[in-house]
């Protein structure tokens, strides 16, 4: 504990890489997914097409999806044989902010689609009224409910920095170019190295906490706007 300590003290160097490397692969993963995953969960939460029970029961499927199914999806794809092959990704970050992406997109969309369903029913008439177009209605939802959107792209990030089956599929657990703090802690435990594993599992409890925090403060602001007379008190 005290050799752990001291490595998160002194910001060892490798340590330091490998936690860098970490949040820049899950933040890139959380903005992609965001990118795709929030507009498309608003359409669901405001669509009347016949496709939706399909694609919202789609989704719920994918969310319950063994990482380690999506990393090997990720991988036949990227492979010399699969159809990104010739792009050469596999066994960079790159890779491994692919099989994150697709590991939270479905909770990007079924959290946003939560969130935005019981704002779609409280100003629909109003949009209806106004001949809001579906752009507007869209935007409309993502801005009144930022804060539970917020707490979404949050647990999104908490799922992708705790991945480890996908990543080291698609990553190859390779040192100095795709070593993240999972990775990291399952090879350096199988080698007896405890230390270097103990302060990176320290270092994922740490940011686990912080993410609930975060997620809690996101959620009494939500509850303080939504009801002035609480935030007064």
């Amino acid at each position: 504990m005290i050799a752990a300590l001291t490595l998160i003290w002194e910001f060892d160097a490798d340590l330091r890489e490998i936690i860098l490397l970490s949040l820049r692969v899950s933040m890139s993963a959380v903005l992609v997914a965001a990118v795709v995953g929030l507009p498309l969960g608003a359409w669901l939460a405001t669509t009347r097409s016949p496709v939706r029970g399909f694609l919202i029961a789609l989704t719920s499927t994918f969310m319950g999806l063994p990482p380690v199914v999506v990393g090997l999806v990720v991988y036949l794809l990227l492979s010399n044989a699969g159809v990104l092959g010739p792009l050469q990704l596999l066994y960079t970050p790159t890779a491994m902010i692919i099989a994150q992406t697709l590991l939270i997109l479905p909770i990007l969309i079924a959290l946003t689609r939560e969130t935005l369903s019981p704002l779609q029913a409280h100003f629909h008439e109003q949009l209806s009224l106004l001949n809001a177009t579906t752009l507007q209605r869209l935007l409309t939802l993502l801005r009144e409910g930022r804060h539970g959107l917020m707490t979404a792209l949050l647990a999104g990030f908490g799922r992708a920095i705790a991945e480890v089956g996908a990543v080291i599929i698609v990553g190859g657990n390779i040192n100095h170019v795709t070593r993240v703090m999972t990775t990291t802690i399952a090879l350096e435990t199988s080698k007896g190295n405890l230390a270097l594993a103990l302060g990176l599992g320290i270092v994922l409890i740490t940011i686990a906490l912080l993410i609930n925090t975060l997620v809690l403060i996101v959620g009494r602001s939500a509850r303080d706007s939504n009801n002035p007379a609480s935030a007064s008190r």
